[in-house]
């Protein structure tokens, strides 16, 4: 039970990290974070006119409506004279959502390393460490990536209501689906912290487990034991003789070699071993 219970979440971490991974990918490169558009109310029928419609991401504005329609400029360059931003207030907009900017790179950046340094844990297990330094990555990247959204949305709601209010004139904004990719991305990478974290926990139980107790090395007590006195641990086990036990052995086959000058009777001989 507790086999399947790592492999699950081996398995669901390694989803939640790809899948987080690849959406704050996705909402970090593509132009789809916010919708504006602005236009007037016409008084004789109430209709309204597209003055100016864009949608906006982190390095570049797109507008699909208006004088610019069909064009494209990176952020740094939205403010040229050329390019028709109706009201100060929208372009006031699109220079301070680029303070979050930083953030959800950082993101990506964690994200990233704690995907490599997840796989690796799993492709080596006994190194138990990995899942928890992944697991604190995933967090981390998570959280930069909620500080760069907060900031994106506390920005646009400044700049809004500020915005001087007009019976003829009309402003609407709407987030896009790299915004909601980017808020997705965040519950998978917390996700994907917190199973890491966890299967850390259930490795390092296991190991404890499964370690020798230290009530197992214990001393043997006979003494006509070749390693009397020496506690059984499995490193003992394997070593060979020790250079002491070989010395003793040629001093027995020397003194072999050479017959003693006196013959004792065997009924004489007093033997010194306790066995």
């Amino acid at each position: 039970m507790s086999l399947c219970c790592s492999r699950a979440l081996t398995l669901l971490s390694s989803v939640f990290g790809a899948c987080g991974l690849l959406l704050v990918g996705i909402a970090v490169s593509t132009d789809y974070w916010l919708y504006m558009e602005e236009g007037t109310v016409l008084p004789q029928n109430q209709t309204t006119e597209v003055k100016m419609a864009l949608h906006a991401g982190l390095w570049r504005v797109c507008f699909f409506a208006g004088r610019e329609k069909g064009r494209c400029v990176a952020s740094e360059y939205f403010l040229e004279p050329e390019i028709n931003l109706v009201t100060e207030n929208t372009e006031n907009i699109l220079k301070t959502v680029r303070t979050a900017t930083p953030f959800p790179m950082v993101s990506l950046f964690l994200v990233f390393t704690a995907f490599v340094i997840s796989n690796i844990g799993h492709i080596r297990p006994q190194r138990t460490i990995l899942a928890f330094v992944s697991g604190i990555f995933f967090i981390l990247s998570g959280l930069s990536l909620v500080v760069g959204l907060v900031l994106y949305i506390s920005s646009i709601n400044d700049e809004v209501m500020n915005r001087p209010s007009s019976s003829e004139q009309y402003f609407h904004y709407r987030y896009g689906w790299s915004f909601a990719f980017a808020a997705s991305s965040f519950l998978l990478k917390e996700g994907a912290g917190v199973m890491s974290v966890y299967l850390f926990t259930k490795r390092y139980a296991e190991e404890e487990m499964y370690r020798p107790h230290p009530a197992f090395y214990r001393p043997r007590l006979s003494d006509c034991s070749d390693y009397s006195g020496q506690f059984l641990q499995p490193e003992a086990w394997r070593r060979g003789r020790s250079p002491s036990d070989i010395s003793s052995d040629v001093s027995i086959q020397m003194t072999q070699n050479y017959p003693p000058a006196i013959k004792y009777p065997d009924h004489l001989h007093i033997s010194t071993s306790p066995c």
